[in-house]
């Protein structure tokens, strides 16, 4: 429940964090290490984290709508049921990551490597 938002956290140190139902609306994360991270439930609208290190990251039931996600690396992420409305995922790597039941209405996914991911229909990317 920590109470981040637009906290300029460019290139931190967040591995393993445990932060579950955390405020970061607007929080400036680029090139962060949120690698193996609790976010489960988290409020990331709008937050920058291009370029960051989210590989395992548990973002369950967040909100990442409209959040700036270029080049991050996602792989092996929890997003069951993630909102990620509108978010900017170009050049994301989203390999082997869990988006079921996840909200990708108006997402740019463009150049995101989804092998192996799955998709919120529940299917596999081949």
């Amino acid at each position: 429940g920590a109470d981040l938002r637009n906290a300029n956290l460019i290139g931190a140190i967040l591995r393993g964090a445990n932060l579950p139902n955390a405020r970061l609306d607007g929080a400036k994360l680029a090139i962060a290490d949120l690698s193996n991270a609790d976010l489960k439930g988290a409020s990331l609208r709008k937050a920058k984290l291009v370029g960051a290190n989210l590989q395992k990251v548990r973002l369950n039931g967040a909100d990442l709508s409209w959040a700036k996600l270029g080049n991050a690396d996602f792989r092996n992420a929890e997003l069951v049921k993630a909102k990620l409305v509108g978010a900017k995922l170009s050049g994301a790597d989203l390999g082997g990551a869990d988006l079921t039941g996840a909200n990708l209405e108006k997402a740019d996914l463009s150049d995101v490597n989804l092998q192996g991911a799955k998709m919120p229909d529940g299917r596999v990317w081949e």
